[in-house]
């Protein structure tokens, strides 16, 4: 039987990011949010009784992450979601993706190297790198006819520099929904390894592929100066069970890590929850992650069709992965700052305006479809009504 993604869960009240805290990032509160990437989507029952299961327990204590239950059921989904055959001593566990990121920059590169990302880009890329005291370095991805592309000459040209020493890779592409293919993973994997720069890649929206796309972990390709940094969060929709883990084929990689992590840091001792969660989504719920799939796509194709019928100054650039609609508005008159105005004020609508993700996104928005589609239609009137009223007010402009 098909997962019912329709059901509406009331989040408000539960100290939800997204919901709750809306006032946070827009400044107004009570607006239909699509930002924050979680889901309104409830767990799967297997994720649910799992849980229920060991709340039953009454004692929480000190937990160990470092075993085959742990560590088999990540082998078990990489070889069944992506035929990739993993060695179970390249795993470790980290509380989150980007505190992953984090300590990998630390100890793979010295303050003031050069750390490089594709922009647009996820904006707590930019944020870590320059917390770590890194430099940031953009290797900006080509838009053309609304597909992404790398620009691989450039990509040389800046590995080339020596104080380069780390290439943070997202894959598959937030917030242009690229999934990279075999022959580009092979070229950044050669560039990177001509370079000798560290290799780090975000795959935490591996598992949230349109039809007929395939995601390539990098271990397939190489186990050579690099770490992948991945979650059960973003699929599952449990970023607040507080699990992630890290493929480190490196064994000295890899016990830097554990130090940093269980001596530096103190966090020996993993979330429970968010372990048995991510135990039972990936042995017990390859069903509701195609059906998660199947209606992300036709969430795309109801944005597509809407926009081509009701706003076709605005299009979907094309994705292949994540729930993120990544939408041009490049053709309507009006600053990044005047729609986002329009959208809180009339349109009651949060929606994350692309430039938060780096200069080249300016003329975007990002615009999160892990909802109802009752939801998603609501807030495409409300971007509707928005971008209505900015059309009246120009023509009152013009014939002032």
């Amino acid at each position: 039987m098909k997962t019912n993604f329709d059901t509406i869960t009331n989040r408000l009240g539960t100290f939800c990011t997204q919901w709750d805290y809306i006032e946070d990032r827009f400044g107004e509160k009570e607006l239909l949010p699509f930002s924050v990437s979680d889901t309104d989507f409830r767990v799967p029952e297997e994720i649910t009784t799992s849980l229920k299961k060991r709340l039953e327990h009454d004692i929480f204590g000190y937990t160990r992450w470092n075993h085959p239950t742990f560590k088999n059921a990540v082998l078990h989904w990489y070889d069944s979601r992506f035929n990739s055959q993993l060695n179970s001593d390249w795993l470790v566990y980290s509380p989150s993706v980007i505190y992953s990121i984090s300590q990998l920059i630390n100890s793979q590169s010295q303050k003031g190297d050069g750390v490089l990302i594709q922009t647009p880009a996820y904006d707590a890329f930019f944020k870590t790198i320059k917390a770590n005291q890194r430099q940031l370095i953009e290797n900006p991805l080509r838009y053309e006819n609304g597909r992404y592309e790398i620009d691989f000459d450039l990509l040389d040209t800046q590995l080339a520099v020596p104080t380069t020493t780390i290439f943070l890779l997202c894959s598959p592409h937030n917030p242009t929904g690229r999934v990279w293919r075999k022959e580009e993973l092979r070229q950044i994997i050669d560039l990177c390894q001509k370079h000798q720069v560290f290799l780090i890649s975000d795959d935490i929206h591996m598992d949230v592929l349109r039809q007929e796309q395939q995601h390539i972990p990098l271990t397939n390709l190489s186990t050579t100066k690099l770490a992948i940094c991945t979650s059960a969060s973003k699929t599952f929709n449990i970023p607040g069970l507080i699990f992630s883990y890290v493929i480190i084929p490196d064994p000295t990689v890899r016990e830097t890590f554990l130090q940093q992590l269980k001596e530096k840091d103190g966090l020996s001792s993993s979330s429970i929850f968010g372990m048995y969660a991510t135990v039972a989504a990936y042995t017990e719920c390859h069903h509701w992650v195609d059906d998660l799939n199947e209606y992300i796509d036709t969430s795309f194709n109801l944005v597509e069709n809407y926009l081509k019928e009701q706003l076709p100054a605005i299009s979907l650039t094309h994705s292949e992965a994540t729930y993120l609609a990544w939408l041009d508005v490049s053709q309507l008159p009006y600053t990044s700052d005047q729609l986002q105005q329009a959208l809180i004020s009339i349109g009651k609508v949060a929606i994350m305006p692309g430039a938060t993700y780096g200069t080249t996104g300016e003329h975007f928005l990002r615009l999160n479809l892990g909802c109802a589609h009752t939801k998603l239609l609501d807030g495409l009137t409300r971007l509707k009504k928005a971008i209505e009223f900015l059309e009246k007010d120009i023509r009152h402009l013009s014939t002032d």
